[in-house]
Order: structure tokens, then sequence, then C-alpha cells
């Protein structure tokens, strides 16, 4: 069995990209040995090989630095880490990017590089947006239970933006109730019914001002199950929905509502409980042509399988998709 470890590595060319596990909550003694172990593994089965020269991208603690910095100087004559504040700032029709720019942290048998240059990369980065993900659909469609393997998902991707998750369905599954229920499952059953209640007008326009000043780059707002007046001014300060229904034939009206609000649909899905499998289904160079797809036609469709409380979603290939959706929408 593959032990979970508390920070994660991933090569890609030349670059490192590292960071903490967030699903995995660890203090800095475990963070720093998973951190070896990983780095271990990668050099012993060759995927990081040594060479002229590496890059280092993402969060690190002041000890896992240590621990990275004193393993790769065995292997590479150069080591660099990245800096967000060095790089050009360019504007296109479609936003301002930023050059990746890298300060020279070890050198040993280079020419080329001293400790403190600056290597320039022609990797562009963009200035990432905010989205606010509006889950809706007919109710008993799995709606909570999605929102919580997508959270979970986004989490595991190295990177990937904090997703800010807003319950605004009083109907007793708040964010807490997947963690309770995993944990002691009569205690969730027991505390649910006490904290459902009906969406009144008063209640909407407070969870309408926490989308409106949601300010995570990823904002995912669940709602109640029924087209309504409440669910109008809660989703109104939204961006984009993704739409969550067993019953196929109840997707057109909850297009028509979201589209209504001037949402964008990134997703459309059929919950299927009884399946044993996920379809996936992306649309033609959805990751290209990102905004022109979205003024037409949805992203993503497929189906997912057996939404249930309890189980692991987040490796789902449907919440994966998603997940990924989600992500690439903060850099359009």
């Amino acid at each position: 069995m593959q032990s979970i470890h508390s920070y994660q590595m991933a090569l890609k060319g030349e670059v490192l990209h590292v960071g903490f596990n967030r699903n995995v909550p660890a203090q800095g003694d475990r963070i720093v040995k998973d951190a070896l172990e990983v780095l271990n593994q990668m050099i012993d089965s060759e995927e990081i090989p040594g060479g002229e020269r590496i890059f280092i991208y993402g969060a690190q603690s002041v000890a896992v630095s240590y621990v990275i910095a004193h393993q790769l100087a065995h292997l590479y004559q150069v080591v660099a880490v990245f800096d967000p504040k060095l790089g050009t700032k360019i504007s296109t029709p479609t936003g301002t990017l930023r050059y990746k720019n890298y300060i020279v942290t070890i050198s040993h048998g280079s020419s080329k590089y001293q400790v403190g240059d600056v290597i320039e990369t022609e990797d562009k980065q963009a200035e990432r947006n905010i989205i606010k993900v509006v889950l809706c659909g007919p109710p008993r469609s799995g709606k909570s239970c999605l929102r919580d393997g997508l959270k979970k998902a986004i989490l595991a991707n190295l990177g990937a933006p904090y997703p800010y998750v807003i319950t605004a369905c009083p109907d007793g599954e708040g964010s807490w109730h997947q963690e309770t229920y995993e944990n002691n499952q009569s205690l969730a059953e027991d505390i649910k019914p006490s904290n459902k209640a009906d969406i009144t007008p008063e209640f909407a326009l407070e969870a309408a001002k926490w989308v409106k000043s949601a300010n995570q780059l990823i904002n995912i707002i669940d709602v109640g199950g029924k087209i309504t007046d409440e669910n109008k001014t809660i989703m109104q300060p939204a961006t984009h929905a993704v739409i969550l229904s067993g019953n196929v034939n109840k997707f057109a009206e909850w297009e028509d509502f979201c589209q209504s609000l001037g949402l964008k649909i990134i997703a459309q899905i059929h919950s299927q409980l009884d399946a044993v499998n996920d379809e996936v289904l992306f649309a033609n160079g959805w990751q290209e042509q990102t905004n022109e797809l979205l003024e037409t036609a949805p992203l993503l469709t497929g189906s997912i399988h057996s939404l249930k409380r309890g189980d692991n979603l987040s490796t789902r290939p449907m919440v994966q998709a998603l997940a990924e959706v989600l992500i690439h929408l903060t850099k359009c």
C-alpha cells in the first residue's frame, strides 16, 4: 500500500514543483521526514536525474528548504528558487502575464551562474482570477457530497488555490458534516435534523453578502435544490455554475435559471446513484478556448456514480476532472 505523504513533489522539465499536502495536516518534523522520503524515492528511481540546473517552484518551510537544497546540491551544478516578485509583466487581450524568474541559491562547478544571479525564463504565469462557482441542481442529487469531494481533490493539487466553501443551503449538511460523518456517523445523523431549516429571505440576503465578499481564488457555493427567489438572490453575485442532477430532464430548467443570472455553466453532470463508473467528457479545445466555449456550452459533461456520504469521492474521475477545470479557470 502506497504511503500518504504530507509533502509533495513533481518534476516537470527543469522545474521541481513542491508543496504541502493540505489533505494531510502534519507538524514540521513529519513534513521534513516526508519531504526527504519523497525526494529520495524520486532520486532512486532516476525521476530526478541530476544535471546542470534545477528550478524549485512552490511552498516550502525553512526546514524543508534545507532538506531539498542538501539533496539536490549533490546532483546539480545550479539550484535556483522561484521569486514571485521578479519578472516582467506583460499585458495581453486575456489578462496580465508575468514571466517566472528564479534566483540562484547554490552554484558549484558552473561557469555560467553564481549565487544571486537571476535566471529569466520564458515560462509565463497569468495573474489569477477569482471565480465564484455555484453547485446547483435538484434536491437529493448529491451536491453536498460532491462539494466535499471536490474540495479535497483541489487541495491535493500542487500549487492549487485554496477552495473556500460557502454553505448557502440550510439543510443540516454544512462543511463540518462530512468530517463528523467519517469520525462518528451516528452523531452526524443525529445533528443534521436539528440544523435543517427553510431558506428565508433574510438568510438569502445574508448568504448573498458572503458570496459577494468572497475573495479567495476558488469559491464554491452550495445552494438549495429549488429554483426560488431566495436562490436567485444568493446566486446573483456568483460567476459560474455547476449543475448536478439525478434526472437529466431537469437540466434544461436549471440551465435557464443560471443563464438568466448571467452565470457561465462550467459543467453539467448526471448523478447516477447505482452506476459503477464515471463518464468524463471534455469539450474539444477546452483549455485553449475556455472563454469562447463558455459562452455557448459547458466545458465538462458526463456522469458521476454513487455519491454516497462516507466514501472518498476526491479520487473519482469526474471529481478530478472538475477540480482540474476550476483550477484552470483561475488562470483564464
